[in-house]
């Protein structure tokens, strides 16, 4: 009798049929391949229920100085990615500000325009969501100056009145976007490269290395090489008469076709990084009556004519016996900057297996007569070598992207120095070149090899010194490097058992978008960095809104923006730390003759 009762405890499945469920509140919801897995809309790929008047979810805010990234927190992608000057494709900020004060507010209130304008077509028309309900993570860059800061959160906070705003470093939400707390984060944006050590979720602000050699850099110097070495064919002058053909009207490129925006297209679509081309390396130094095609290589010992100085240089300053050399023309008697960059554009034209490109553009304005576009041809050797410019380094203040990683690990701890190099994740939209981060591993092994010969000494009967060797300490790193997102990983006999385990097992995120996949992952788990919520705002700037009290000064205000604003420059001392005015002054050490001379 205990079997059937035991049976009868058991609940049955009804074999009839049921009421009708309650249908879901979504009504957009569908069901993927008769899969258990629900799309909250047939227009974002999402496993999560957005409802109408949902307000759980933050709003996740990526602002570059060139390029926006916005969507809501738990999802894998960003819902609108647009450039901060839709129309000229150039960056909201730079690296410089003015020093006249009248100026700088001018600028100022410039730059507050542009970032109301671009926070309100992130709610009204890319996220179509009301500020006043959501709750705003803001991805910030470890050297996002602050009154760049103070703009945003006066927008979000004044103009569109959002509850709550977060500031998160872009280094870190990057690592846990793969799964870390712990790494070197090197991103590669814009306007600088920056390198940051992170240890358990705790980023090492004071060992954090930077350089100028990022995308800013990159698009003028392929800017430069375009108006040297490219060329331009007009549009035809008429329809009806047989125009010759497209080689013989070839020209110099004009400086007004290569706007910001095409520069940026040509960066995007056409370029790519190559391998190491060790030919430019094994070169000879040559006499200056000595002719490009046997010199065949130009000596990098002077710095004055290396790709990044000439890079540097304005489309304005580029003299026109530059402009006018074009590859296969011997240049004796011209200058040592112009013989050095001929031969340098013989020496890649030679090993480069690129194929030329051309492109429809439109003609400078004295060319248009309505006959159609110009055509701008792009050289291979261009295409392949103009990333080249990110990896010259030997500069005291413009490192190399891969002496930058190296820099800061000789500022990390001994101990962890091995964690760090076998967990290196490189981040940033001018990392999204094809062939970048293959190329990083390399360059970060022989920026990091021995030193080769030393010379022979030029006085004799003297040895000649020694060579400086900069990264001999990191030396026995050499099998723990590894990095986390690198897609072609180079794995050796040599490499330890971490690198092997590290090296390109991340999550194949692009590159551009890990800061932001990261904001979206905090958003989510509701953490983040430190929240500044609206009330506390209006009540620490209460005093500027009254108009019966005085005008608060630029420096008490600047006070008030360290006290709310996260700065980590601005960081207190640890607690029992004296501070450098109560700090003890060093005294010399004395003899026993010095005292006998003082009591004297």
């Amino acid at each position: 009798m205990r079997e059937p009762r035991a049976m009868s405890a058991l609940a049955t499945t009804p074999r009839g049929k049921t009421a009708p469920t309650t249908p879901s509140a979504t009504p957009t919801t569908t069901r993927i391949a008769g899969s258990h897995i629900l799309q909250a809309s047939p227009h974002y790929t999402t496993t999560r229920r957005h409802s109408l008047y949902g307000t759980e979810d933050r709003v996740v805010v990526d602002p570059g100085s060139r390029i926006w990234k916005v969507g809501f927190s738990g999802e894998g992608r960003p819902r609108d990615v647009f450039y901060s000057d839709p129309i000229n494709a150039e960056p909201l900020w730079g690296l410089s500000r003015a020093s006249d004060a009248a100026t700088r507010a001018e600028q100022d209130r410039l730059l507050e325009i542009n970032i109301e304008r671009r926070m309100r077509s992130v709610f009204h028309e890319s996220l179509l969501t009301d500020p006043k309900s959501r709750k705003v993570i803001l991805v910030e860059h470890p050297l996002l100056p602050l009154h760049i800061k103070e703009i945003f959160a006066r927008v979000l906070f004044g103009n569109l009145q959002v509850p709550s705003i977060s500031f998160a470093p872009s280094h870190l939400l990057s690592l846990l976007s793969v799964g870390r707390i712990t790494g070197l984060v090197i991103d590669c944006g814009h306007l600088e490269t920056t390198a940051l050590p992170i240890f358990a979720a705790r980023p090492l602000f004071p060992h954090l290395r930077t350089t100028p050699l990022a995308g800013c850099r990159f698009a003028s110097h392929l800017r430069a090489l375009l108006l040297l070495f490219g060329k331009y064919a007009p549009p035809p002058t008429s329809l009806t008469v047989v125009n010759p053909p497209l080689a013989s009207r070839l020209t110099r490129v004009p400086q007004e076709i290569l706007t910001a925006s095409l520069v940026e297209d040509i960066k995007t679509r056409c370029c790519f990084v190559s391998g190491v081309l060790e030919a430019r390396h094994d070169i000879r130094p040559s006499s200056p009556t000595t002719s490009v095609s046997e010199a065949d290589v130009p000596p990098e010992s002077d710095a004055a004519v290396s790709e990044s100085e000439f890079s540097r240089a304005s489309a304005s300053d580029v003299p026109e016996s530059f402009v006018s050399s074009q590859p296969g023309i011997s240049s004796d008697s011209g200058t040592g900057s112009e013989s050095y960059l001929q031969a340098l554009a013989n020496l890649y034209t030679r090993y480069s297996s690129a194929t030329d490109v051309q492109l429809r553009v439109v003609p400078p304005t004295s060319q248009q007569m309505g006959t159609g576009r110009g055509t701008l041809i792009i050289p291979g050797w261009i295409r392949e070598r103009a990333a080249e410019v990110l990896f010259e380094g030997g500069d005291v203040d413009e490192g190399s992207v891969a002496e930058v990683i190296l820099d800061a690990l000789l500022k990390v701890p001994i101990d962890l120095r091995t964690t760090m190099a076998s967990s290196i994740l490189v981040t940033g939209g001018t990392a999204m070149l094809p062939g970048f981060i293959p190329r990083l591993h390399v360059e970060l092994l022989r920026a990091i090899a021995p030193p080769g010969p030393p010379r022979q000494s030029s006085r004799h009967g003297r040895p000649a010194p020694p060579l400086y060797d900069r990264y001999a300490e990191l030396r026995p790193l050499i099998p723990h490097f590894a990095i986390l997102n690198n897609p072609a990983p180079q794995v050796s006999t040599s490499s330890s058992t971490r690198a092997v385990a590290n090296a390109g097992k991340a999550p194949a995120y692009s590159p551009a978008l890990m800061a932001w996949v990261g904001g979206s992952l905090a958003g989510a788990l509701k953490t983040g960095g430190m929240e500044i919520t609206r009330e506390k705002w209006d009540e620490a700037f209460s005093s500027q809104n009254d108009d019966d009290e005085t005008a608060i000064t630029a420096a008490g205000s600047e006070q008030l923006l360290k006290n709310i604003i996260p700065d980590w420059t601005k960081t207190p001392l640890p607690v029992g730390a004296l501070s450098a005015s109560a700090a003890p002054k060093p005294t010399l050490a004395t003899s026993p003759h010095a005292h006998a001379i003082a009591r004297a």
